[in-house]
């Protein structure tokens, strides 16, 4: 059987096992059930502690390469067994960018979503906020414009239900400077959002915010009830060589999550490649886990692949599987 079709056929079984409606369920830990499926033989299943979404630039080379219509984000979610959406902001360009993110297009948006997210029964999680600007920068101008920029997008992430938005905090690449602004781009950025009752989420996504101890002194000192982090299991690269794309300063991938995670409102369980056993090559996605739920974390796991030597729906698909499978490994 070809790897696409065993995935996607294990998967579906399992998928189609754990909500079987004969199951009777009982509470055990928090955020976990155990399953006890009244048919002669079946096993036990025991319930991750957290929620799965996916992140839309999973398949950014679906819609950038093959055409794929970025509304169709929520049918597949819900096809590949997802109950969560987290959108990506640049995978709706050229159209809302050629618009000027008017407020009819930003409109347009928001209302295609929502009704697509209702027709497949999905919720809205957050939307990742990608080319508005730069928050830590140092020209105080520049910084105050891209907090503007980015309160379109509080706005639409309200209409749409998400109870985020994630930011950037590109800017100055003086330690110093950098949190100084980022500090400033952020608790403005949160007042505005509190409002709304939306919260401003920083990932660790290159550059200083990839320091997890400099990314958690910013949230120590913004210190709102609104602000927090987005930790990303693979997106610790500070600097990259010139004219490459290989790292040539790594944080410690474990040390940064567990840096972030006493602020995070939302995770990100970043692929690229799997072993054999269905096992990601460079993360311990157990270890990782195991940090995430220490941490009282219940809610989304989002599942972003991003690796080029699988298909984007089969790497979706053995992404969430290893997260399911990791989740059972756990104390």
């Amino acid at each position: 059987m070809k790897r696409r079709n065993f995935i996607r056929n294990s998967s579906q079984a399992g998928l189609a096992f754990s909500i079987l409606g004969f199951a009777a369920c009982k509470e055990t830990k928090k955020g976990e059930k155990v399953i006890d499926a009244t048919s002669e033989g079946a096993e036990t299943v025991i319930e991750p502690f957290f929620k799965l979404s996916l992140a839309q630039w999973s398949i950014h080379r679906m819609i950038r390469e093959d055409g794929v219509d970025p509304f169709t984000f929520a049918e597949k979610a819900k096809n590949w067994g997802f109950s969560g959406l987290e959108y990506v902001s640049q995978l709706y360009n050229p159209e809302l960018e050629d618009a000027g993110y008017s407020e009819e297009a930003m409109a347009a948006f928001v209302e295609k979503s929502n009704a697509e997210a209702k027709k497949h029964g999905m919720e809205n999680v957050l939307i990742m906020i990608d080319g508005q600007g730069n928050l830590a920068v140092s020209d105080e101008k520049e910084r105050n414009e891209t907090v503007e920029k980015h309160k379109k997008w509080v706005d639409a992430a309200a209409a749409m239900g998400c109870h985020s938005i994630r930011v950037n905090l590109s800017g100055s690449n003086d330690p110093e400077e950098w949190k100084k602004n980022s500090i400033d781009g952020l608790t403005k950025l949160c007042a505005y959002a509190k409002g709304k009752n939306i919260n401003i989420l920083v990932e660790n996504h290159g550059g200083l915010s990839s320091n997890g101890a400099l990314h958690a002194e910013v949230m120590k000192a913004v210190a709102l009830d609104n602000c927090g982090t987005l930790p990303d299991f693979g997106n610790f690269c500070i600097t990259r060589k010139k004219d490459s794309r290989e790292c040539e300063v790594m944080y410690d991938k474990y040390k940064g999550v567990k840096e972030l995670m006493p602020y995070a409102k939302a995770v990100s369980a970043k692929t690229h490649d799997f072993d054999a056993e269905g096992n990601e090559t460079e993360i311990d996605y157990v270890k990782m886990l195991q940090m995430v739920k220490d941490h009282g974390y219940t809610g989304f796991v989002g599942v972003e692949y991003e690796g080029n030597k699988i298909g984007e729906e089969d790497g979706i698909i053995a992404t969430r599987e290893l997260l399911l499978k990791a989740s059972k490994e756990i104390s």
